[in-house]
This record gives C-alpha cells, structure tokens and sequence, in this order.
C-alpha cells in the first residue's frame, strides 16, 4: 500500500516538475544552472576525493 501512494506522490511531482520546464522564464534558469554546472566540473582533472 505505502509503495502505491509512494509511486503516485513520484509521479505528481514529477508532472509538476515538467509543467515547470515548459515556461520560459524557467527554461533560462534551468540553461543557466546547466551552463554554470558544465564550466564549474570542467576544471581539474575530473576526479573527485571520496571523503
């Protein structure tokens, strides 16, 4: 029963998730947090400690 109400909170969430996307003014947020995040990881040689 928890598992059925979990799905179905997952996927109402995930259907106002993509309700967001679609606007405009949060597509330039969402392309400025990914170009930020791209330059942010291109730095160094990748890898990351593990501590």
């Amino acid at each position: 029963m928890a598992g059925m109400i979990r799905k179905l909170m997952m996927s109402g969430i995930a259907a106002k998730v993509i309700q967001e996307a679609k606007k405009p003014h949060n597509q330039a947020k969402i392309k400025k947090f990914i170009s930020d995040f791209q330059n942010k990881n291109k730095g160094g040689t990748g890898r990351t400690r593990g501590y």
